[in-house]
């Protein structure tokens, strides 16, 4: 009988309609804004979106586009004010590193074996040392005429390429996108109609605005996001609907979360939109988690709330965000006291180093900037912690430049800088691109190697083994490649003859900007002449 459901999903008599980002589609039932999250290496959480709710979301799957018998059930979920359903599926029991072919319930096509299915790839397992990439984005907003446009205050060049544009365009060279933080900018609606770019609504329909700016961002990006995964994590613009505080400077009015509708408070949209994989490893819903990918294991945080230890975060009652008023940003906390940071030293202690060699840390506020918008707060909350564990690299955005600093321990640059320091590595990138565009840099440090904020980019990590990796700004308008450093950290780890082989066979071969030393090279040169021997042997 269940064939015969996929047969009804997969050959539909009406071609597919093609829709228009933020416009409600003819059928109410068809899917939209497709997203994929990890859940485990042999996990895959599908979701999409519908404007009405459906009884039982199905995701139709296999490993061969001619025969998706395989099928799973989730949820289909919705929130006050809401224009939408978020539908919710778990597909479980998948191997590891394999590509899958998927399509959801209601997908309308004639023949989806050659429009359709959309696919996805599971992660590699830990200890695989193949190499791969990682594309990170922060700081991404609505394109276009509802945000970042040639005519938006932050203007882009109509000869340029957007941030998701360019993420679309070299799809095909990383795994997973991950987006730490301040997603569509949809709480922009009012300041974007008090700057008289958006036509004005009155207050108590804003939401219908706020509404439209996050459904047109999540179909922008949906090309991305139903190929790729979407890991994302918590922002400050994900937590209400008033931009931590609108002013109309003509009416003299300053508008607080107070004008906020139920649905547009507390995260309520970010923890409704997304699964990140908190129950496979032990975290909170879309806030803290963790999962792996072959020699990485990869950790996202909340820097906006659960602080731990009596901290309290920007977004909190209180916090810096709500300039510490009783009220604040109305937002968490989400888990119980010092919960996060228990949770942060229990999951990194768990890490087998030998197999998983790379952590990598991201929280949408930076620890160390060139910026008022750095977080002193986090380094108090999470630096003793991520300097416990020897974590390698710590990703951010917030203040709307790129800032590649050294290594850092307690706000001093370690002396090894890239070549095995055993302080973190501290990248800020926020210059992704949104409606009020690029932030000025407000001061340099003496841990700053790079800053720029003249052009929109993302970052582009390459894991080449388990003693090298790379960060590049990849300069959205072009594609070419800004800034480049190579991290050495000579960690100790098991290869085989043939991921080792592999590995060395991707390495960088120059230096950037303070990476990879000769010292580095040298041990490079003995893991290769080693394999070789072995192989002979």
């Amino acid at each position: 009988m269940r064939s015969i459901f996929v047969a009804l999903a997969l050959a539909s008599a009406a071609v597919a309609q093609i829709n228009v980002p933020g416009e409600v589609p003819i059928n109410l039932a068809e899917p939209l804004q497709h997203r994929l999250a990890y859940a485990g290496n042999t996990g895959m959480t599908v979701s999409w979106n519908t404007y009405e709710q459906i009884s039982e979301p199905i995701v139709y799957y296999g490993t061969d586009s001619w025969n998706l018998s395989n099928y799973a059930t989730g949820v289909s979920v919705t929130y006050a004010t809401s224009l939408t359903w978020s539908n919710h599926v778990k597909v479980s029991g998948l191997k590891p590193n394999t590509q899958y072919y998927y399509v959801v319930s209601n997908t309308n096509c004639y023949n989806c074996s050659e429009l359709a299915p959309y696919t996805f790839t599971t992660a590699r397992d830990s200890g695989d040392y193949t190499p791969y990439t990682v594309a990170v984005a922060v700081d991404l907003g609505v394109m276009g005429e509802m945000g970042l446009s040639t005519t938006s205050k932050g203007a882009i060049s109509a000869n340029d390429s957007t941030t998701i544009q360019s993420l679309a365009r070299y799809i095909d060279g990383y795994e997973f996108l991950w987006h730490p933080g301040d997603i569509a900018y949809a709480d922009y609606w009012l300041k974007e109609q008090i700057q008289t770019y958006l036509n004005a609504v009155p207050i108590d329909e804003g939401y219908k605005v706020y509404n439209k700016l996050l459904n047109t961002y999540y179909d922008e990006l949906q090309p991305i996001t139903a190929e790729k995964p979407y890991m994302v994590g918590p922002g400050n613009h994900e937590a209400n609907c008033d931009n931590a505080g609108t002013t109309d400077k003509k009416k003299n009015i300053t508008y607080t979360v107070d004008i906020c509708m139920e649905g547009q408070r507390n995260f309520t949209g970010y923890r409704n939109h997304f699964r990140m994989p908190s129950t496979e490893s032990g975290g909170v819903e879309n806030f803290w988690y963790s999962f792996d990918h072959g020699m990485v294991h990869f950790v996202q945080i909340d820097t906006e709330t659960d602080l731990g230890n009596g901290i309290v975060g920007a977004d909190e009652p209180f916090g810096s965000e709500g300039d510490f008023t009783t009220v604040g940003q109305d937002a968490g906390p989400f888990g119980r006291m010092n919960q996060q940071i228990d949770w942060l030293n229990k999951d990194l202690a768990s890490v087998d180093r030998s197999k998983r060699p790379w952590i990598i840390v991201a929280g949408h506020r930076p620890f160390y900037a060139g910026s008022s918008a750095a977080c002193p707060e986090c380094v108090k909350a999470f630096e003793p912690t991520l300097l416990k564990y020897n974590v390698d690299l710590v990703l951010s955005g917030h203040a709307h430049f790129y800032e590649r600093n050294a290594a850092i321990a307690n706000g001093t640059a370690d002396p090894n800088e890239l070549n095995n320091p055993s302080a973190p590595w501290y990248i800020m990138n926020g210059a992704a691109g949104h409606y009020d565009g690029l932030d000025p840099i407000d001061f340099t440090t003496d841990y700053m190697r790079y800053t720029q904020n003249s052009t929109y980019g993302w970052s582009k990590l390459t894991f080449h083994n388990c003693t090298h990796m790379t960060h590049e700004f990849i300069v959205s308008g072009n594609g070419t490649v800004l800034d480049t450093a190579t991290l050495y950290k000579n960690h100790t780890c098991s290869m085989n003859a043939s991921n080792s082989t592999a590995t060395n066979s991707s390495m960088p071969t120059t230096d950037h900007n303070g990476g990879a030393s000769l010292k580095a090279s040298s041990a490079l040169f003995v893991v290769a002449l080693a394999t070789v021997l072995m192989v002979a042997l």
